[in-house]
Parts: structure tokens; sequence; C-alpha cells
């Protein structure tokens, strides 16, 4: 089988000019089959306030309601996706930038309502991925550039996790490719101190994970992107890397980052 790189870009990234346009240039020199899946970061809601609606938070989650949909739908979908479209295009990438909606590439449902009303937040929906539209991209020489939005097959566009999408991608091409999931973001890797970047782990397996939690000695927040990760290992993903953004070249050798293995 040939060989897919799966990456996600936090949302810190694509706010920062410099360390988004370093990790470009390094996407775009990378050679072989690719999928470029994005975060927001923070131009949705500087344009909310300019347009007068606020933006409504439980514990760190955004609320997406009628107007936010339509906020993010625009900035995420469009100012964010195509200007990373349009900076691999100066990097010689020919890169192609898409929602979950574009030939229905991830079809989700709404979340539904427990607790909290998310409004128009999608959890994507496993059974209903396919491979047909990602091979005729990547078959076609086109890097997809995906933007944190999915569908609900219903006409309603639904704001995404982008790591959950990257994970449910990752995990369905690995039926047909030897796929490697990266999560690049502003950190070094998984980090035995959260504030320390020299003490990044190295390799991770499913032995040393339970240990090292046992231990509390993984960052909380750190925890809900493992468990994705050692998911997609369980689902056929090769290997799942997480890194600085910056460090992509680095990353994909293993001279830096954590590399997230099953055994």
């Amino acid at each position: 089988m040939e060989s897919l790189f799966v990456i996600k870009i936090g949302g810190n990234i694509v706010d920062d000019e410099n360390k988004l346009s370093s990790f470009l240039q390094s996407f775009a020199q990378l050679k072989g089959r690719k999928i470029l899946i994005h975060g927001g970061g923070k131009v949705a809601t500087k344009i909310g306030d300019k347009l007068g609606i606020e933006s409504k938070y439980v514990d760190g989650r955004r609320i997406t309601d009628a107007d936010t949909i339509d906020v993010v739908t625009m900035v995420y979908g469009g100012l964010v996706n195509k200007k990373i479209v349009a900076k691999l295009q100066a990097s010689g990438c020919n890169a192609i930038g898409v929602t979950g909606a574009d030939a229905n590439l991830i079809p989700a449902t709404k979340r539904p309502v427990k607790e909290i009303d998310y409004g128009f937040v999608g959890d994507v929906k496993s059974s209903r991925l396919t491979v047909d539209s990602w091979q005729l991209l990547l078959n076609s020489g086109l890097t997809p550039v995906v933007a944190p939005l999915t569908h609900d097959g219903k006409g309603q566009i639904l704001n995404t996790n982008a790591d959950t999408m990257a994970q449910e991608v990752a995990k369905v091409l690995s039926t047909v490719y030897n796929v490697e999931l990266i999560y690049s973001f502003e950190k070094a890797g998984v980090l035995l101190d959260a504030n320390d970047d020299a003490t990044v782990i190295a390799t991770i397996n499913p032995s040393s994970y339970q240990q090292m939690k046992a231990e509390q000695k993984i960052f909380a927040g750190m925890i809900p992107k493992l468990d994705n990760a050692f998911a997609a290992l369980n689902s056929g993903v090769k290997k799942v890397i997480i890194g600085k953004a910056e460090s992509l070249s680095e990353l994909i050798t293993g001279a830096s980052g954590t590399s997230i293995v099953n055994e």
C-alpha cells in the first residue's frame, strides 16, 4: 500500500502568520500523498465581534448558534481555508480547499442536546465515511486542505472538532493506504512538564501510557488527544505523531515530537 500523511494543524498556529508560513513551506515540500486538516483559530471570534455577534463558550467549547455557524462557515471555509490554499500554491503544492460537505467527504450528525446545547456542532458519522471521493482527489494529484466543517446530509453545515475529523479520516483511509496521522500544534510533543518543551516524551505505547496516567505524569489536556491517538492505531492507522508545527520534517523522521505506537 502507498503511504499517506493525514496532518492536523492547530488553531494557535493558524493565528500566527510566521509559524503558519513556516509550517506550510515544510508541508509543501513533503513528498507523496497528503491531507491537511486545519483548526479555526480566533479569526471567527474577531470577525463575529465586528459584526456584533457575541461568541459564547461553555468549558472552553464554542456554542455554535444560528448566527455563529454563518460566521464560522465564512471564516473557516472561506478566509482561513483559502489563505492556506493560496500559500500552498505559492510553494508549488497543488492544494484544493474543501469542507466535509464537498464531495460528501465527511458526513456528520448534529450533536444531540444533553446537559448543554452546543448548537450546530457535528459529530462525525464514521459509518458513512467512504474512501471514494478522497481517492478521487488524491489520485488527481491534488492535496485536500480541509476546513473544520462537516454536514448533516440535510443541508446543514456543522462546526466540527478538527482533531476528531483528522482521526476519522485517517481511520477510514487506513483501509487503502499506510496512514501516518500527525497532530501538529504549538508544543514540542507530549510533555512531562506542560511548560517545558525540553521534557518531551519521545515514544508512548499502551503500557507506558497507562503507567504515566496512573502516576499523573501526563498533562490532563493531552489525555483526549492520546485517547484519540490510540483509537486511531487500533483502527489500522500505522503511527500517530504529536509535535511542533514548525518541526514537521523532523516529526516525520522521528527526530522530534512524540510517536504514539501500538507495541
